[in-house]
């Protein structure tokens, strides 16, 4: 079966596809923000590479938060309940977690089908 890369570097991809699912990280885009709009912009990242991978968020199977101070979780969760599908959400954990980047406060990985 074939693997696809989407924007394939020397150290990573940005996203890969295997057998009709596909396996992304997204970072915030805008840094300078609080946890609500730095999960807001997380979540619009995974929006667009969805959107390239012929998916969407109803069709995300599992997604793992990370988040450096938990006490952020109440305004990822506010951000991430505005950003769900209701009856639609996928399996969901929630990681404290020394993250790589000082500025981040979130890190979202999904996995999520592909329409076909």
């Amino acid at each position: 079966m074939k693997i696809t890369r989407i924007d394939p570097d020397e150290r990573w991809s940005e996203a890969t596809i295997f057998n009709g699912v596909i396996y992304y990280t997204s970072v915030p885009a805008n840094l300078i923000n609080d946890a609500y709009e730095q999960t807001r912009s997380t979540l619009s990242e995974i929006d667009k590479i969805l959107a390239r991978a012929n998916s969407d968020k109803t069709r995300i199977l599992d997604a793992t938060i990370f988040i450096a101070d938990k006490a952020d979780f109440p305004a990822m969760n506010r951000a991430w309940d505005e950003w769900v599908v209701k009856d639609k959400a996928p399996v969901r954990c929630t990681v404290q977690s020394g993250l790589m980047n000082d500025k981040y406060k979130v890190e979202i990985k999904i996995v999520a089908a592909v329409n076909v």
